[in-house]
């Protein structure tokens, strides 16, 4: 008599090759450390953009030292974010070399791109918390585009001969700020807008004809001077931005994949702990 024994095999689902808790970790941590460097940088004179009208005035190699500043900022927070995304275990037992470098790297990668979102997030309440409070002090409509790009060269614009406490400018210093924008254009400030900006310094500054007509000629150089130097700021700080964002995926994937060889118990001998997976090989 044969006896057929039944026997209940049991299925896992597999743990997912992503695990989220590294990638998390590694961006909050990324995230942070950036935040400081970039705080103290600002602080010393070395951010990469500034409001003040000064910024514009900066030299070349300011603009370049700031930009330069940033790579590295991006280098070392998210090589620690990628790191500490590799350094941390996961659930997923793997015997290929080649596939746990691979995860670590993924690791190192989405906790980059975390960061990342991270960063411009923070940036961008910071900024629109500036810019709200620097309206709010200056009592000036939000939608001055001019501001604070071409201050100065307003002020200069609308200083009167005799000071008149009770004048009030605001929407005249908007609608010359974005006239004198134009003035980087190819053709620059049409004839029509300049009569106009003449008239509104005899009527506000109480110039005569010949010396509003120069004022606002002067005001035009300077504002046309002023938005091209401002243009090679943004374009130093944009390239800056996105060579330390790609620099900053490569040193995560990189430093993923040496925290993941720590991990494994392939340490060199200052940061050697117990390995937290003994039968894992490492990779090398």
């Amino acid at each position: 008599m044969t006896t057929i024994v039944e026997e209940e095999l049991a299925y896992s689902s597999p743990a997912p090759f992503l695990a989220w808790t590294p990638a998390v970790a590694g961006a909050l941590i990324g995230a942070a450390f950036s935040t400081v460097l970039i705080a103290f940088g600002t602080a010393i004179g070395l951010g990469v953009a500034s409001a003040a009208p000064s910024w514009r005035d900066a030299s070349v190699a300011l603009w370049l030292l700031s930009g330069f500043y940033l790579i590295l900022v991006a280098l070392i927070s998210f090589g620690l974010g990628g790191y500490v995304a590799g350094r941390i275990p996961s659930n997923r037992p793997t015997t290929d070399s080649g596939g746990i470098e691979l995860r670590d790297g993924l690791h190192g990668l989405a906790a980059w791109a975390l960061a990342v979102v991270l960063t411009v997030l923070i940036s961008t309440l910071i900024a629109n918390a500036a810019a709200s409070r620097a309206s709010s002090a200056q009592n000036m409509p939000s939608a001055m585009a001019a501001e604070p790009l071409l201050s100065y060269e307003l002020d200069r614009l609308f200083r009167p001969a005799r000071r008149n406490p009770n004048a009030e400018t605001g929407m005249e210093r908007a609608e010359t700020g974005r006239i004198l924008l134009t003035s980087s254009s190819h053709s620059g400030v049409a004839a029509e807008d300049r009569t106009y900006l003449v008239q509104l310094v005899n009527g506000i500054a109480g110039l005569a004809g010949p010396d509003a007509e120069r004022r606002v000629d002067n005001v035009i150089a300077a504002s046309k001077t002023a938005i091209a130097r401002s243009r090679r700021s943004a374009i130093i700080a944009a390239f800056s931005v996105a060579a330390s964002i790609l620099l900053g995926a490569v040193v995560a994937w990189l430093a993923a994949c040496e925290g993941g060889r720590h991990r494994d118990g392939a340490a060199p001998e200052w940061l050697a702990t117990r390995s937290l997976a003994p039968g894992r090989p490492s990779v090398r």
